[in-house]
């Protein structure tokens, strides 16, 4: 079966089973939205930009994460409660995967683009460059976030998912941070292979 059939069967059912019976819709258009932002953007640039396979496998990856999120809320994905229960904590933590989800994704994406375009050349200005990316790109989310609570009330508490935890936007933006120099210290070797074979 051709990949690209492939990874959107595997979108489609995470989708499917992410949308029926959710915690709360609300809540879960908040969080699966910039997933299904992605669909139409990947689907249009397909054949003028396409992608490497890496960047492809992670953009999945963090719908899937999203996806989850959105089903549960991040503060209730059922194994983070059964982890927390294990290792005596109050708080779910999935929120934290979503956030270092957040950086390593965005990092390998920002990356490709800068390279593809001849932006940067390949090097420790493009690395540092694009974890600075990845972390606008947080501070900018935790911005979202703000605004959607303002905006909303008392009903977008769980898409902000603080769970009490006053440092909560600082350790989110943070777990961005190791999630994008995680990605460029595992995968630049396999991401420069791929690039050059486009």
């Amino acid at each position: 079966m051709n990949k690209k059939v492939i990874w959107v069967v595997i979108f489609a059912v995470v989708l499917v089973w992410s949308v029926s019976s959710p915690k709360d819709m609300f809540t879960w258009w908040l969080e699966a939205l910039p997933a299904l932002i992605a669909l139409p953007i990947l689907l249009f640039t397909r054949n003028k930009f396409p992608l490497t396979p890496l960047a492809y496998l992670l953009i999945l990856l963090h719908c899937c994460v999203l996806m989850v999120g959105a089903k549960y809320t991040y503060a209730e994905v059922p194994l983070f409660d059964w982890l927390a229960d294990v290792m005596g904590s109050e708080r779910n933590n999935y929120d934290k995967i979503g956030h270092l989800a957040q950086g390593f994704i965005p990092v390998i994406l920002a990356r490709e683009v800068m390279l593809r375009n001849h932006v940067l050349q390949p090097g420790y200005w493009c690395q540092f460059l694009s974890v600075c990316f990845v972390l606008a790109f947080s501070a900018f989310y935790e911005l979202i976030e703000w605004w959607v609570a303002a905006a909303t009330g008392e009903n977008a508490e769980a898409f902000l998912g603080t769970q009490g935890y006053v440092w909560d936007t600082q350790s989110d933006m943070f777990m961005a941070l190791i999630g994008g120099i995680s990605a460029l210290v595992l995968l630049t070797k396999v991401h420069n292979k791929q690039l050059a074979s486009l």
